[in-house]
C-alpha cells in the first residue's frame, strides 16, 4: 500500500544535511514529490514530501529520526491523504502572480496589508523571497539603501478580479513603498526589450528647459512644459511653441548642458546590469536627438529617437526637422522596435513619467510609471517612487545576490 508522507525540518543550518536526509529517501526507494528548502540568518527550514509502500514507512522515519537527533535538528511527520494529494496537484492548474514590495524600508505593517489584500481576494501565497542585499539594523536615509520582498501566489482571478486586486494594492497606504501586481507567466520571465522617456525619467531635469534658461526664457518654457506634462495641452502644440522661443541660441550650448546632464539615481548600476543580462535598450524622447545619443555613448542605449533640432550657421532657428516624437509615435516605436527585434510585445517594458508617456506604457508588457506625475500614476498599472531607477531591476525578478557579488 502507497503512503504519502511530508516531512518537515527546521534548526540551525548544517552543511551536508540535506544530503545526509534524502539519502535515507533513497536507500529505500522513496519517491519525493516535492521540496523546498529557505535559510534565514543561518535558520533552515527544509520540506520534503515523498511517497512510499506502508512496509517500508516505518523504517524510514526512525532512520530520519536518528539523523534529525544526531544532526541537532527539529523534525515533523504528517501523513497526507490521496484525497489531499490529488486535491493540492489540481491546483496546479491556476493562475500564479507576483505581488513586489520596494521601498528604502519595508515595515510589518506594509507586509500586514498587503497579505491582507492577497488573503481577500482568495490568493494562496507559495513563496517569499528577499531580492535586496541583507539590510543594515539602523534605516538610513542613504540612498544605497533598499529593500525589495517578492511574493509569489497562486488562484484564480478572472479579469475583473485580477483589475480589482490592483486597485486594492495601488489603494494601500503607500508611505515610501511601491507595489507591483504582475501575472506570472512566460513572458515575465523573458523580457527583452526597455524603452525609456528621457527627460524627468533618465535626467533629472527637462533639456529644453536648460536651453530655454540658457536662452532667457526659461519661465515661459517651463510653464508649457509642466502644462504638457500634465496633460492639459497637446504635447505637439506645446513642443512647437516652446521651440520656437529657442530661436537664436548657440549650438555650442546644447554640448555644456549635456556634460552636465545630472542623472537619475541609479541609472549607471540599472543599465551596467540590464545590458549584462542582454536587454536591448532604447531612449524614446520627446526631447532632443542631441541629448539622447550623448546618453547613448555614455550608458550604452541601442536606440534612441528623439526630436531634431534645426540648426543654420550654429544658431538654432526655432524649428525642428521631422515629425514630433510624442506620446502616439512613441507607441509606434515600441511597437516597431518589437519587430525589429523579433519579440512579443508583452516582452517589452516601457519606463517614463509624462502624461505623452501613456501610450507606451499602456502597450507595453510592463509600463512602470518612474516618480511621475499624478494623472500618470493614476492611468499606470505600476508605479516606482520610492527609490531610483535601479528599482527596475527587482520589478523585473533580478536578484541582489544574482548580480552584485557580495550582495
Amino acid at each position: 500500500m502507497i503512503e504519502i508522507i511530508q516531512v518537515n525540518i527546521s534548526g540551525v543550518d548544517k552543511p551536508g544535511l540535506t544530503s545526509a536526509l534524502t539519502s535515507i529517501l533513497a536507500q529505500y526507494g522513496a519517491d519525493i514529490l516535492d521540496i523546498g528548502q529557505e535559510n534565514i540568518h543561518k535558520s533552515l527550514t527544509l520540506a520534503i514530501l515523498f511517497k512510499t509502500t506502508t512496509e517500508q514507512s516505518g523504517f524510514i522515519m526512525k532512520e530520519l529520526l536518528f539523523k534529525a537527533s544526531e544532526l541537532e535538528v527539529q523534525i515533523r511527520f504528517t501523513p497526507i491523504s490521496r484525497e489531499d494529494y490529488d486535491a493540492w496537484v489540481a491546483r496546479q492548474g491556476k493562475h500564479r502572480y507576483i505581488v513586489t514590495l520596494l521601498g528604502r524600508h519595508i515595515s510589518a505593517r506594509q507586509i500586514a496589508d498587503v497579505t491582507d489584500v492577497i488573503f481577500r481576494f482568495g490568493l494562496n501565497i507559495d513563496a517569499i523571497r528577499r531580492l535586496t542585499g541583507r539590510p543594515p539594523l539602523e534605516v538610513s536615509d542613504d540612498n544605497a539603501t533598499k529593500a525589495c520582498i517578492e511574493i509569489s501566489v497562486r488562484g484564480s482571478l478572472g479579469p475583473d478580479g485580477r483589475a480589482a486586486m490592483q486597485n486594492a494594492l495601488m489603494s494601500l497606504p503607500k508611505d515610501g513603498l511601491d507595489i507591483s501586481f504582475q501575472k506570472d507567466d512566460i513572458y515575465r520571465r523573458s523580457r527583452r526589450l526597455i524603452c525609456f522617456d528621457m527627460d524627468s525619467t533618465l535626467v533629472h531635469t527637462e533639456c529644453i528647459d536648460e536651453l530655454a534658461a540658457r536662452a532667457g526664457v526659461g519661465d515661459q518654457v517651463k510653464a508649457i512644459t509642466e502644462r504638457a506634462m500634465r496633460g492639459e495641452i497637446d504635447f505637439t502644440q506645446s513642443f512647437t511653441e516652446r521651440v520656437a522661443l529657442l530661436k537664436g541660441l548657440d549650438e555650442n550650448v546644447m554640448e555644456d548642458i549635456a556634460r552636465h546632464l545630472p542623472y537619475n539615481e541609479g541609472l549607471e548600476r540599472m543599465m551596467k546590469i540590464l545590458k549584462m543580462v542582454g536587454y536591448k535598450t532604447a531612449i524614446l524622447s520627446g526631447g532632443f536627438t542631441y541629448f539622447g545619443k550623448y546618453l547613448q555613448q555614455r550608458f550604452g542605449f541601442d536606440y534612441v529617437y528623439a526630436n531634431e533640432l534645426e540648426i543654420v550657421d550654429g544658431k538654432l532657428t526655432g524649428r525642428y526637422i521631422g515629425d514630433v516624437v510624442d506620446g502616439r509615435r512613441k507607441a509606434e516605436l515600441l511597437r516597431l522596435l518589437c519587430q525589429v527585434e523579433g519579440i512579443n510585445l508583452a516582452q517589452s517594458v516601457a519606463v517614463g513619467d509624462g502624461a505623452n508617456d501613456l501610450p507606451m506604457l499602456s502597450l507595453a508588457g510592463l509600463g512602470i510609471a518612474y516618480h511621475a506625475k499624478p494623472k500618470v500614476q493614476a492611468n499606470a498599472k505600476q508605479n516606482l517612487s520610492s527609490i531610483g531607477l535601479d528599482g527596475i531591476l527587482y520589478f523585473l525578478g533580478l536578484k541582489d545576490s544574482q548580480i552584485d557579488p557580495g550582495a
